[in-house]
């Protein structure tokens, strides 16, 4: 570089002079005391001689050949006495150009390494221009803004730990003045200009780049602020939500820690310690490293820590170092759990830090260094400074935590419908309201939507009671026929009484399991199995290892948590889950559908089936837009997807381990209900006397029979639709003849009269076969019938 204006764009033509510094000389020249007077005049003398100091130039190389001279002129700047204390330098604003420092600047630029480079860390290219303006606003026209920002050097020392210093300038020394042919600069410019902060066009057409002239120097006084910066930015890593749990933050802390300690070689690890179960634990959303823990997903406190270290971390909150772990190591002969652990990483200095609030220990700063005595209690008091906006980062996550626990909570276990939670929240927000001004007395509100109309269907497993027995009979007739075949291989030497009074009791279950299986027969039997043969033939094997094969076979085939033999009903289990789980996610993705064309309440439950309800209605949306189509549009779709889940399940027959059949019914009712949610059993139901019919009929509606006959309503391979009202008998019809049409039901409608349940009369119900594909390609439509002799095939 030739010129320092080289390169940079600025509206200020930049000259190095001395001019305002000399005038001050010459004030000084006429001073009585001699000293002061002899040392102007040999300023004043230099400046004689060399009239570019006082003109001012840009050349870089007359600093070079200036350079005695001008540091003859900025002695009484920098002093002597100071120059290796005072971190000071002369140069000119916006530049990295440096032509006068102190010793102690140019020590700290000579072990920062040759190839470092010297930057201002927070001077945006276009900030800089815009600063620049500010400047000669005020010089030149008299309009003082505050566009003061600290500025910062970052350089990094001997051992290569990062340090911050602050620059403040004195710009006593410098004059400003326009060039002919810069623009005037008027107040409604400086109005303009107020709003226009990120226009740098229009700052370039007001100030055009070299439209004025500096002349001067200013000087920099800078300031080690390492540990105000370190801590500073211990803050900034900890703000906002995200970055508490940014995956990254371990090696962000590593960095600000090893400025703040003054220690290049640091680590961080964290461990969170659980109350309730006395233990530290990882945190994996924050890097996962843990000094204390080692290898350990977690540890008992008792386990990780000392009785001394114990007690500092837990009890008292206090901080604690190990200044040298080798010989701590050697000393406690390893009897110190925590110092055992640091030995085995390789650790060989750490300071373990309480993140503690008013409740108690909340986790573990740990910090640790592969240099013996780098950490130690000296260095340590400087974590007093930033522990507190640790904790205060660690309470927010442990609340975001818990609300997020809740959440999962309120999803998984009680969960509450998107459609109505915004009156939950809205009786949440009074509740807190009511909280402040009533305190204790304040209640929550009851959450309940008036003038909504029910819909209720379900898929049934049909003779799931006669299935599990049939299934719970086979593994306990397996499982007697087991123990049987031992006894009957025990030699005649060893029969006992006992044993034949044992055989006479297994083969008394086998023909009652047979011919007259009871509801307290499972339980019976079971309890026979574990009082009785279990501990004999335990005694058995121990006795004989004649026996030890079958009586290893007979153990091999019992489900160790149940301790009885759970093959036919775990098929049938197994079998339930499935299909609660194939027909809920079926259930499930169609609703999204069905929610975006009106929202509606929806809840589904997992029984031997899957059984939903839904209420639609103007208090529910809380928009004045419900209309009867809605609830009628609902209706068809209900009926569509109950379809559509008949033809899932026995289209996925292949898939089941057991055989099983399903009923499909829908309820129709067609007069609106008001709801409550029951805050005990969390869960809406009607409210109301009157409403209760409904519940009523729901409950018992799938047991009841068609009148005059022992026939249930619903069939396997049928839906069925229950009513009372004639219009609600013409609507579904309709419904029916439209699906007929889609070759989705078939053409034997049935209208039934139902036998009167108890309490309730006047029932009735349409019923009729659904059609199936065999295949998704398949075009041909097939009856229940039809599909169960294909699937027999």
């Amino acid at each position: 570089m030739h010129d320092i204006n080289e390169n940079i764009e600025s509206p200020l033509e930049l000259k190095v002079s001395f001019d305002k510094l000399l005038k001050h000389y010459e004030v000084l020249a006429e001073s009585d005391d001699e000293l002061i007077l002899e040392k102007a005049k040999r300023i004043l003398k230099i400046a004689e001689t060399y009239p570019e100091l006082r003109k001012g130039f840009s050349e870089t190389s007359i600093l070079k050949k200036r350079k005695k001279e001008i540091s003859v002129i900025l002695q009484d700047s920098f002093s002597p006495v100071l120059t290796k204390n005072e971190i000071k330098t002369a140069s000119v604003p916006f530049h990295n150009l440096i032509f006068n420092s102190s010793d102690r600047f140019k020590n700290i630029i000579s072990t920062a390494g040759d190839d470092f480079e010297l930057k201002i860390k927070n001077m945006p290219k276009d900030d800089t221009y815009i600063m620049a303006c500010t400047i000669i606003l005020a010089f030149c026209y008299g309009y003082s803004l505050n566009f003061k920002r600290p500025f910062y050097y970052e350089i990094p020392d001997v051992n290569g730990v990062m340090r911050y210093y602050k620059i403040l300038y004195n710009a006593d020394f410098i004059e400003i003045t326009p060039k002919k042919s810069a623009p005037k600069i008027t107040q409604e410019d400086y109005e303009i200009l107020l709003d226009s902060f990120e226009n740098i066009d229009l700052w370039k057409e007001k100030f055009p780049p070299n439209s004025y002239t500096f002349k001067g120097f200013v000087i920099s006084n800078i300031f080690d602020v390492t540990d105000d910066q370190s801590i500073s930015n211990v803050k900034s890593a900890l703000i906002g939500d995200e970055k508490c749990s940014d995956e990254n933050i371990v090696e962000d802390f590593s960095k600000i820690f090893r400025s703040l300690l003054g220690v290049n070689d640091i680590q961080i690890g964290f461990s969170i310690y659980n109350k309730e179960e006395s233990t530290f634990e990882r945190i994996y959303d924050v890097g996962g490293k843990s000094f204390l823990l080692n290898k350990a997903e977690k540890l008992k406190c008792s386990d990780a820590l000392c009785k001394w270290s114990y007690k500092r971390l837990l009890q008292d909150n206090k901080y604690f170092s190990v200044s040298d772990v080798d010989k701590m190591f050697k000393a406690s002969k390893r009897k110190t759990p925590h110092i055992d652990a640091l030995h085995e990483q390789g650790i060989k200095s750490a300071i373990f830090a309480p993140i503690a609030n008013d409740d108690g220990l909340m986790g573990v700063l740990e910090i640790a260094s592969n240099e013996p005595l780098a950490l130690n209690s000296i260095n340590a008091n400087k974590l007093e400074d930033v522990m507190p906006f640790i904790v205060s980062a660690v309470e927010r996550s442990k609340n975001d935590e818990e609300n997020l626990i809740e959440a999962i909570i309120q999803q998984e276990c009680t969960s509450i419908h998107p459609s109505v939670s915004w009156k939950f929240k809205s009786a949440a927000k009074q509740f807190l309201i009511d909280k402040q001004r009533f305190a204790a007395n304040a209640t929550f509100k009851n959450i309940s939507f008036k003038k909504v109309y029910p819909l209720f269907g379900q898929m049934d497993v049909k003779g799931s009671s006669h299935s599990r027995n049939n299934a719970t009979k086979k593994d306990l007739i397996l499982q007697l026929s087991l123990a049987e075949k031992i006894f009957k291989k025990l030699p005649e030497k060893e029969h006992m009484p006992i044993y034949e009074q044992i055989k006479f009791q297994i083969q008394s279950y086998t023909k009652e399991i047979n011919v007259d299986f009871k509801v307290d027969s499972e339980q019976q039997i079971s309890g026979f199995f574990k009082r009785e043969i279990e501990p004999l033939f335990r005694f058995l094997q121990k006795k004989d290892k004649a026996y030890s094969k079958d009586i290893e076979d007979y153990f091999g085939k019992i489900n160790k948590d149940l301790g009885v033999v759970y093959y036919y009903r775990k098929k049938y289990d197994d079998t339930i889950a499935l299909i609660n789980k194939k027909m809920s996610n079926l259930l499930d993705q169609k609703q999204v559908d069905a929610q975006q064309m009106y929202p509606h309440f929806f809840e589904r439950y997992k029984t031997d089936g899957v059984e939903h309800n839904m209420y639609i209605g103007e208090s529910i949306t809380k928009e004045d837009s419900f209309n009867v189509v809605y609830l009628y549009n609902l209706r068809l779709w209900q009926l569509q997807v109950m379809c559509e889940m008949e033809r899932e399940f026995y289209n996925s027959q292949s898939e089941y381990p057991l055989s099983l059949d399903v009923a499909s019914m829908i309820l129709v009712f067609n007069q609106p209900l008001s709801i409550r949610f029951r805050m005990d059993e969390k869960r809406f139901d009607v409210d109301g006397t009157y409403n209760a019919r409904y519940e009523v009929v729901k409950k018992r509606v799938d047991k009841a029979l068609i009148k005059g006959t022992n026939e249930r309503v619903t069939q396997s391979g049928k839906i069925a639709i229950v009513y009372s009202q004639k219009e609600d008998e013409a609507e579904y019809l309709r419904y029916i003849n439209f699906l007929q049409s889609k070759s989705i039901l078939d053409c034997d409608i049935e209208i039934l009269e139902l036998q009167d349940l108890q309490g309730v009369t006047g029932l009735k119900a349409i019923r009729v076969s659904v059609l199936y594909h065999k295949k998704d390609n398949d075009k041909a439509f097939y009856t229940y019938n039809d599909l169960m002799k294909e699937i027999k095939k």
